[in-house]
């Protein structure tokens, strides 16, 4: 304990579990000093707004995260006294009213693409969004059945996979598109490798790989999803895949260049979508022992839960080292200073 909060008797806290999270997600505090002269409800703030108080005791809290914070200033009041504030990264909405099923896709000038996916077979007025990172949204492409997975490619198209139709689209800047490839089964996600060769992964257990002919090769096989697979090439050239099954503890794939698929980390949750950091490790959009949000992976597979929230189905990193998350409806910009491996 600090000298100064012995002789104040203000609440410590010693630290706050993860450091990093979204409306609605759950953060562990530890500390002391969090109740004082027997009230047993000290009010944890952000900025000015409290937050719901889910355990409480002298040396533990947990709150969830209220809607609308702006401010990542964590404090503790025990009544009598409040701590030095403890900084958080925190979450902005910048999109509403879409329906990501998989990760976002980041152009070259940092626009954000996202998908209003829908139902299967259900056909939409616009389907994929682009998002000005001020926050406007505009109608990119129409009347694509299922858009699913999204990815970039080195030719600036952006390559877009329907799961009701098991085509990969290639659209052009101004939303136009021709069919890449069909026969993709329930096609999913989406990855470049580094000679420009497209994978498509079909849920029901194989992943394609596409060469820029438009020739196609089954890749590798894995477990069938009951959604949608996520596709990301690491540093070390191998690809990992993740697709939720009924079982609480799934795997996340590494598969060679030569399509062997082994097991990198199994004990995750619904593990959805994935991308790597410089450094080489992976963000997974998972439950980790039953908390929901984003997992990271370091390349000798220890896991740390790092963001919290729930809904969370994909993410992309953005040029400015702020990490693109994807919820059920909505996008949201958290500024976690991660600079993001390039994906082509």
């Amino acid at each position: 304990m600090a000298p100064q909060d012995k002789k104040d008797g203000r609440p410590h806290v010693i630290s706050v579990e993860p450091r990093a999270a979204i409306s609605g997600g759950e953060v562990a505090i530890r500390g002391d000093g969090f109740i004082a002269n027997g009230n047993c409800r000290p009010i944890v703030r952000f900025g000015e707004i409290p937050a719901s108080l889910m355990v409480s005791s002298a040396t533990r809290l947990i709150v969830r995260v209220p809607e609308d914070v702006e401010s990542g200033d964590l404090t503790v009041d025990s009544g009598t006294a409040v701590s030095e504030p403890r900084r958080l990264a925190i979450g902005r909405t910048i999109s509403q009213n879409l329906h990501p099923v998989a990760n976002p896709a980041i152009d070259a000038a940092g626009k954000i693409f996202s998908t209003f996916s829908g139902s299967r077979g259900q056909k939409v007025a616009v389907s994929v969004y682009r998002i000005i990172r001020g926050g406007e949204m505009q109608p990119f492409v129409n009347d694509l059945m299922n858009a699913t997975g999204l990815a970039f490619g080195r030719d600036g198209y952006l390559y877009i996979s329907s799961r009701a139709e098991g085509t990969i689209y290639k659209v052009g800047t101004k939303g136009e598109r021709t069919v890449f490839a069909e026969g993709m089964g329930v096609a999913t996600g989406l990855a470049f490798d580094r000679d420009g060769n497209l994978y498509a992964g079909d849920r029901t257990g194989t992943i394609f790989k596409i060469n820029s002919e438009g020739q196609i090769f089954v890749f590798a096989t894995v477990e069938p999803s009951v959604a949608a697979y996520h596709l990301a090439f690491g540093p070390d050239g191998h690809l990992f895949v993740t697709g939720p099954t009924t079982s609480s503890f799934d795997h996340v794939y590494r598969v060679s260049p030569g399509g062997d698929v082994t097991s990198f980390f199994r004990g995750l949750g619904r593990p959805q979508g994935l991308a790597f950091d410089v450094d080489g490790n992976l963000f997974v959009a998972a439950s980790l022992a039953g908390r929901r949000g984003v997992v990271r992976l370091t390349p000798k597979a220890e896991a740390e839960f790092v963001v919290s929230g729930s809904g969370i189905v994909g993410l992309a990193f953005a040029p400015d080292r702020s990490l693109i998350l994807a919820t059920n409806n909505s996008l949201i910009e958290l500024p976690i200073d991660v600079a993001g491996l390039p994906l082509i």
